[in-house]
């Protein structure tokens, strides 16, 4: 198949980090119900790749599928309201599955719905952020799915393709993949046009690239392959290498990394570098000013704790950019806070075991996070 490109595809068992988004139509039959087989060989992927040491987030759409079907709902449109509905029966039955299929494995699930608003939102996608850093951190494969109990139009992602590069970027993944009802990006549909070529690696995601996608053809799927490059685009601006791959065979992941039908969009650079720069390219909201410990502690790699801090300026809220000063106001850095303006004042040059008797909760013991800064 073609290349846009001489370099090197990724290998999903030397990723550090990996996002894997199921679609509906793998996980759900129409007459059946859910794939239970599929799930279960799926599991055992997941259970090889924690074992070498990849930290694994599970985007799954299905809720609506499978609650449809209990809800003995007809093919075709729902309204919104039978959408959340069918959700809320599904999601629980989805959440169920992935909880028996990987506890075998010794692997602790956790459900976490969100909406295009918890990341649009800079303090809710900072609490996203940090809840699936814990559970990632305590070896806990979360299974993330947009929340259409309560989403409106207005605050959907829409499709899973779309939520999953986000995820990438939010937790810092290196490797996103899209198992999907086709085996990679092609030229043109190849349902409707026979010459179709499919491109092994996409090294830069181009006005023809764009061009270049189609439409949905699967009677569950929301994403069809514009979605993808545009979930695309999302991942590799974020240092996040993405694949898509026709995920029905048994053991997909094993498969990918066995050489299957698949497409990669190169990703640009790393995902901790693309978030530093972003960072690096807010307008700060006010600043902190430093003691010289706590210079020497950033400059080792240390998160910023409120007892090094000296004075607090500008009016902020949490999860706003502010800037970072040295002890004589010179410009050390960037950081997105983690109190507001107020709260930081009350705080600085206590130590973070006082924070809670001075706010009245146990917040957070760094003002400044270190993976939220840039020096």
């Amino acid at each position: 198949m073609a290349t846009l490109t001489a370099l090197s595809a990724p290998d999903i068992r030397s990723a550090r980090r990996l996002v894997v988004k199921i679609g509906s139509a793998l996980l759900v039959d129409r007459k059946l119900g859910l794939r239970r087989d599929w799930l279960a060989a799926l599991a055992l992927d997941v259970a090889d790749l924690k074992a070498r040491g990849t930290d694994v987030i599970l985007v799954s759409s299905g809720s609506i599928a499978l609650g449809r079907g209990v809800l003995g709902l007809a093919d075709g449109a729902l309204a919104l309201e039978q959408s959340q509905a069918a959700a809320a029966v599904g999601q629980i039955r989805l959440a169920r599955a992935y909880e028996e299929v990987l506890a075998p494995h010794g692997i602790t699930t956790g459900q976490i719905l969100v909406t295009l608003e918890d990341t649009e939102d800079r303090r809710r996608y900072l609490n996203s952020r940090a809840t699936m850093e814990t559970l990632l951190g305590l070896g806990v494969v979360p299974i993330v799915n947009e929340n259409d109990t309560v989403a409106t139009d207005e605050i959907r992602f829409g499709d899973n393709d779309r939520l999953a590069a986000q995820i990438a970027v939010t937790v810092g993944a290196d490797q996103l993949v899209l198992l999907s009802d086709v085996d990679g990006f092609y030229s043109a549909n190849p349902k409707e046009d026979p010459t179709a070529e499919r491109f092994d690696l996409v090294e830069a995601i181009t006005p023809e690239i764009e061009a270049m996608a189609g439409d949905p053809v699967s009677g569950f799927s929301k994403g069809g392959m514009k979605t993808k490059v545009m979930a695309a685009k999302t991942a590799v601006a974020g240092g996040c290498a993405m694949a898509i791959m026709e995920g029905s065979v048994l053991r997909p992941l094993t498969a990918l990394a066995e050489g299957a039908a698949r497409t990669w969009f190169v990703a640009q650079g790393d995902p901790q570098v693309a978030r530093k720069r972003w960072i690096n390219a807010m307008k700060p909201r006010g600043a902190v000013q430093v003691d010289a410990g706590a210079v020497t502690a950033l400059r080792a790699g240390k998160s910023l704790l409120p007892a090094g801090v000296v004075a607090v300026t500008g009016a902020f809220g949490r999860g706003d950019p502010v800037e970072i000063l040295g002890p004589s106001g010179e410009t050390l850095g960037k950081g997105l806070v983690r109190y507001t303006a107020a709260e930081a004042r009350l705080i600085a040059g206590h130590r973070s075991a006082e924070i809670e008797g001075i706010l009245g909760y146990a917040g957070r013991a760094a003002l400044l996070h270190r993976d939220d800064m840039v020096l």
